[in-house]
């Protein structure tokens, strides 16, 4: 699989999670099972996924003012355990502006722009090629819906199935 293949699986799944994430009363979205520093919640994991895609695509890579900025509830947020407040539509219209913005992206990657090197503005002598902060973004998200699904098993809801499994076109069979 290639980086845009990759990514419209997770449009796909992310599709199916939203759906589901919309179904989960509030209450259980906004409950606090985590302890770490950034993560009480599911909602503050939606924000996590979602910001950082906006981080390292928007910031980072293009340069750009994160799509974070065009919305005032979240204009001036810099993340952590906040989130339990938040209506969870306000989230999702978020991650689907930053998904927009990264759709619009992805056709501009050729082998140039995979290999550009970005040096990260906050993180001085840190750099990395767009390649590899793109598979780094994909992954992470990867990873935290993994979490949410789980966080979601605790609270007795059947998750969706997010395994690339289900998204994979099924194969001929040739004779």
């Amino acid at each position: 699989m290639n980086i845009p293949e990759t990514y419209d699986y997770l449009v796909r799944a992310r599709r199916n999670l939203w759906t589901a994430l919309e179904r989960v009363p509030d209450e259980v979205l906004s409950r606090k099972l985590l302890d770490g520093d950034r993560f009480h919640c599911i909602k503050d994991l939606v924000f996590h996924i979602v910001a950082t895609e906006d981080f390292w695509i928007r910031e980072e890579i293009l340069r750009e003012q994160p799509v974070r900025q065009t919305i005032s509830a979240l204009k001036d947020t810099k993340g952590g355990p906040i989130f339990s407040g938040s209506p969870l539509e306000m989230l999702l219209d978020y991650w689907r502006l930053v998904e927009q913005s990264t759709l619009a992206y992805l056709p501009t990657l050729d082998d140039g722009e995979l290999k550009r090197v970005v040096t990260v503005h906050d993180r001085p002598g840190q750099r990395f090629t767009v390649d590899g902060l793109l598979w780094n973004v994909m992954f992470h998200e990867m990873r935290h819906t993994s979490q949410m699904t789980v966080l979601l098993r605790t609270q007795g809801i059947k998750p969706p199935a997010l395994d690339l499994y289900y998204y994979l076109p099924i194969a001929a069979v040739s004779a």
